[in-house]
């Protein structure tokens, strides 16, 4: 019978074993630290990332979080690196050993190789007496007393402070370099995360019908502009062309039930005032956010002049992966 009772146990054992290990780490946020950032911003370089096994899986977070934060990073296997693979560090680059004992064969033998070709080496180690953390010309401690896993065999802790402190040295570069969400969209044009931060209301509402109907208008003539533009509503203007107000199916359907008969109605007598709107320059996020706030699917589009340009309705923002 499987306990439910033993994977409860082991589970909470494992998180409070990492939480520990991330408390310790924190220690580790000194001037070794401080030197070794202030010394990565100022090369000229990239900062080329090495390990084995878990170390090196590790790397490879850190790696892609550092050059999605605007600091040129690569990986390098170890193995691979003293088998022909050295040859892809260039003169300035730093160099980020990964390795909970600091005695890993492959990286004892790639730390000679990279002194002689002048290359500065940074290790991040859990051992500050081993062969790793006595050759680093900086040092990032990565304390681990014991692993997570029941065996204290597994890299679960180690790993775990690992990526945190990866993760630390990449937001320390990224405050320095005065990183901003522009610059981040730069790196993620593809993703949901760089959509949120360039893409604006004017990309997605001209794909959209413009159903629009003058404050007089019939009934039988607003139905047959929601129909034919197929959003659901329409904008109601003035003379002037100004918005006045809006009319939804939910508007439609209440009339009905109220009995009124559409010959006597116009526009004007049965639509919502003061409708919500976004201009157009506002990116589609905060368009997202007002319909989450105001439980509505579409919102009227005006310009700066609060002149009616469309609709952004929900379904752009689904199909663009904002949500």
């Amino acid at each position: 019978m499987i306990s439910e009772a033993l994977i409860t146990k082991t589970a909470l054992k494992t998180l409070d074993i990492e939480i520990e290990t991330l408390n310790k780490l924190k220690n580790s946020i000194n001037e070794h630290f401080t030197r070794c950032v202030s010394s990565i911003f100022t090369c000229k370089g990239r900062l080329v990332v090495t390990g084995i096994g878990k170390s090196a899986l590790v790397g490879q977070k850190i790696v892609a979080t550092l050059n999605s934060t605007g600091t040129p990073a690569i990986f390098m296997h170890a193995a691979d690196a003293i088998h022909g693979d050295l040859g892809m560090v260039q003169n300035g680059d730093f160099v980020l050993c990964i390795s909970k004992s600091g005695e890993t064969p492959e990286i004892k033998v790639l730390i000679p190789f990279l002194k002689n070709l002048g290359h500065p080496i940074i290790g991040m180690v859990s051992n500050q007496t081993s062969f790793l953390g006595k050759q680093s010309d900086y040092l990032l401690h990565t304390p681990v007393s014991k692993e997570a896993d029941p065996n204290n065999l597994a890299p679960t802790a180690s790993t775990t402070a690992q990526i945190a402190m990866g993760d630390a040295l990449a937001t320390a570069l990224l405050a320095l370099k005065g990183f901003t969400p522009k610059d981040f969209a730069q790196f993620h044009p593809g993703g949901a995360l760089g959509k949120q931060l360039y893409l604006k209301v004017r990309d997605l509402y001209p794909n959209n019908e413009q159903p629009a109907v003058k404050a007089g208008d019939s009934i039988p003539t607003t139905i047959l502009e929601m129909t034919s533009k197929r959003l659901g509503a329409t904008a109601v203007l003035d003379e002037d062309q100004h918005l006045v107000g809006i009319i939804t199916d939910g508007d439609l359907r209440r009339m009905l039930e109220k009995g009124s008969s559409m010959n006597e109605l116009k526009a004007e007598d049965i639509m919502s005032p003061s409708p919500k709107t976004i201009q157009e320059d506002k990116m589609a996020v905060n368009a997202l956010q007002e319909m989450r706030t105001h439980s509505i699917t579409q919102l009227i589009v005006v310009d700066k002049s609060a002149k009616y340009k469309g609709f952004i309705h929900l379904h752009d923002l689904i199909r663009e992966g904002l949500i």
